[in-house]
């Protein structure tokens, strides 16, 4: 008898730790229910931020994106880390009704200058911006049941549509720099074969630099 009136008392209390449970479930999603689109990103900025880390890394061969993922140590892990303070920085834009141009610039360039020499076609470089549209939309689904207002959904893509802009400015920067330091590099490979041959044994170096080298 005592034995079923302990079994009964633990019943109730278990009842009631359930219903406690569920009472507080309800408050968390009335809460995030009543959220704009901001606060909602703001709320589940670090759920956020992974996904896209994890989906720029996934741009990579399999065993690199292992390794990025893992290693924690910037020195061992430079693109990583460069990667991840990128995007961290981009999303806090983000979450700015106005966001600045030259911290913009300067976390974009922090990720494509790596992505723009790498063997990366232009639109596979740039394509990490378009990850935020569709895991925001995702949260936006799973965690308001597509409550949050499309017009808060329109503003925040014409901010990622400014990114990608912005971005492809960076890029074609980058590409130019690239194609600069490649020429530079044949006309000084140039010159020295040249000088070797004793074909420009009179010419000085930085005579023929001025002249541009070879036409």
């Amino acid at each position: 008898m005592h034995e079923r009136g302990d079994q009964a008392g633990s019943d109730r209390e278990e009842q009631k730790s359930v219903k406690r449970k569920r009472s507080v479930t309800f408050e968390v999603d009335k809460d995030i229910l009543e959220m704009n689109l901001d606060q909602l990103l703001l709320r589940k900025k670090g759920v956020i931020l992974q996904q896209w880390i994890t989906h720029v890394m996934e741009t990579y061969p399999p065993e690199t994106a292992k390794i990025m993922m893992r290693e924690r140590n910037q020195f061992a892990n430079p693109v990583g880390h460069h990667i991840q303070q990128g995007l961290t920085g981009l999303f806090d834009q983000l979450l700015q009704d106005k966001a600045d141009p030259q911290k913009t610039a300067s976390f974009l360039d922090r990720i494509i200058r790596i992505r723009a020499i790498q063997d990366f076609s232009p639109s596979q470089a740039m394509a990490f911006i378009f990850f935020i549209k569709q895991i925001v939309r995702e949260i936006v689904r799973t965690e308001t049941q597509d409550a949050v207002p499309s017009e808060d959904i329109l503003i925040f893509d014409s901010k990622v549509d400014e990114l990608v802009l912005l971005g492809f400015n960076v890029y074609m920067e980058c590409r130019e720099k690239l194609y600069e330091i490649r020429v530079d590099e044949i006309k000084n490979r140039t010159f020295r074969l040249l000088q070797r041959a004793d074909l420009l044994a009179e010419i000085p170096e930085q005579d023929w630099k001025l002249k541009g080298g070879i036409s």
